[in-house]
């Protein structure tokens, strides 16, 4: 049962094969055993959700199911839960239970899901690695002496680990598709504005996009069919027709099933940089997908190399804004002692966050500083228009491109963490993705001295649909989404 992926839990559940609550327990279960080794979870909350499941049982009884009932998530600790401990990976939230519901959380509420924890992640999603969360590392189920990736790397281990069927992310700059990668999972950032950022913690807020984690894409299909949608109380969310993602999926096309499609391979993306071994099974994905009836067509993104560096001005900006509202007054972490109140400020905050977190709060409020803004911050936003347009140029010649999503297969913990550069070029592939807005995902592709490596799919805006069935296309060819790393995959 446990390595069923959401589509086939929810079929089981519907054939009453098992009770929600037997399969919520049997992953509380593997989550006791398994999670003092990964450290995949920060709160696990027994009660909450089985009660949860329980209440799912009912709607079944009842025939009011949807699809996602019953199912036990894994939720990113930065998307707030009613009731729920919310830490987003830091000491300045290691107290705040919110009293609210992210819109994430609400829809997966009514859909009557469960609840199963809230996974560790780098602090207010600020890494590549899922190494600095107050909680410590994430380690990766493939090799425990390794990185999980970041900043959803505890959603990636729960999920590849089989502590749960699926789970949320957020992508700032890669976030979900990168852990993904590592980890061997498919994960979908979708175009900014699809899924509500309402409730979830802000780090960068032009940037910042919630998604789905899970083995497979018929199961992002289906977690995004719940998690989108318009949202009045978010500035940033889209107004559009609601859309079934998993309508394509099923569709009989032949032989051929991808005759017709153009795929664009960046030359930007198969130069150097990329580790050999990583390269040679990208190269192999493409050669099955031209099996499958695709094209390729060469493209080029000239100004993907000012990804790095546009992002690294405009999101630490963007953070030292958003995380100005954690002065220790209102919640969160305090200092203990302090003189007055500017001495609170300094103390709480110098105390409450890690140091990539001080970090890029000085870098963003040196940039957004007089005599500066013009030289950086605006400089990096004209940087990000060109590289959308490139994009869209590129999007004249071909329906989808197609490269790594990672220059590496999963590094060794604390390999990078003395380096914040070599750490920052980890997500050289994803970055120009989220400057421009536009839906990306990874897929695994094949395993490097056992280690997974993905495969990074890149719409134009409002592809999702696409993007899913090319993934599903090439899952039904391959076999590596179903692959499981050793000795996670017993039952208990």
């Amino acid at each position: 049962m446990i390595t069923r992926g959401v589509s086939a839990l929810s079929q089981a559940l519907a054939a009453r094969e098992i009770s929600s609550v037997e399969l919520t327990q049997l992953y509380l279960d593997r989550i006791a055993r398994f999670n003092p080794t990964l450290n995949a979870y920060i709160t696990v909350d027994a009660e909450k959700s089985l009660a949860q499941a329980r209440a799912a049982d009912e709607l079944r009884a009842a025939g009011n199911a949807t699809r996602l009932t019953g199912i036990p998530l894994a939720q990113k600790d930065i998307f707030c839960a009613q009731g729920w401990l919310t830490t987003c990976g830091s000491k300045m939230l290691s107290n705040f239970v919110s009293p609210y519901d992210a819109t994430v959380i609400e829809h997966f509420n009514a859909a009557g899901a469960v609840i199963l924890g809230k996974t560790n992640m780098d602090e207010f999603a600020m890494g590549s690695s899922s190494e600095t969360s107050f909680y410590g590392v994430v380690k990766n189920p493939w090799d425990t002496a390794r990185v999980a990736g970041g900043s959803s790397g505890g959603s990636a281990a729960a999920v590849a680990a089989l502590l749960a069927p699926a789970a949320t992310g957020t992508d700032t700059g890669g976030s979900i598709r990168q852990p993904a990668a590592l980890c061997n999972l498919t994960g979908l950032k979708p175009t900014y504005g699809v899924v509500s950022r309402y409730g979830m913690i802000a780090y960068a807020s032009s940037l910042d996009q919630g998604g789905p984690m899970a083995r497979s894409a018929e199961d992002c299909a289906l977690l995004l069919n719940t998690m989108a949608g318009f949202d009045e109380r978010d500035s940033t969310s889209l107004d559009r027709v609601k859309e079934d993602y998993s309508r394509e999926l099923a569709a009989a096309k032949g032989d051929k099933p991808l005759a017709g499609l153009r795929i664009g391979l960046p030359r930007e993306f198969f130069g150097d940089g990329c580790a050999p071994e990583v390269m040679q099974l990208v190269e192999a994905a493409i050669g099955e997908y031209r099996k499958l009836g695709a094209e390729t067509v060469a493209v080029s993104l000239p100004n993907m190399k000012l990804s790095v560096a546009a992002y690294y001005v405009i999101a630490p900006a963007e953070a030292s804004s958003n995380l100005s509202r954690f002065d220790g007054v209102r919640y969160g972490y305090r200092a203990p002692e302090y003189d007055d109140l500017n001495d609170m400020y300094a103390r709480s905050r110098a105390q409450g966050f890690g140091e990539e977190v001080k970090r890029r709060i000085l870098i963003g409020t040196y940039v957004l500083s007089h005599g500066y803004y013009d030289a950086y911050y605006l400089q990096a936003q004209r940087i990000r228009r060109l590289i959308a347009n490139d994009f869209v140029e590129a999007f004249r010649q071909c329906d989808v491109i197609i490269g790594p999503t990672s220059p590496s297969t999963a590094f060794r913990l604390g390999e990078k963490a003395s380096d914040p550069v070599q750490m920052y070029l980890s997500d050289i592939y994803t970055l120009a993705v989220n400057l421009a807005g536009l839906p990306g995902m990874s897929i695994p592709c094949g395993f490097a001295d056992r280690l997974p490596a993905g495969l990074q799919l890149i719409g134009d805006y409002f592809s999702e649909t696409k993007l899913l069935d090319v993934a599903h296309r090439y899952q039904q060819v391959t076999d590596w989404h179903v692959q499981h790393p050793d000795g996670f995959d017993r039952a208990v």
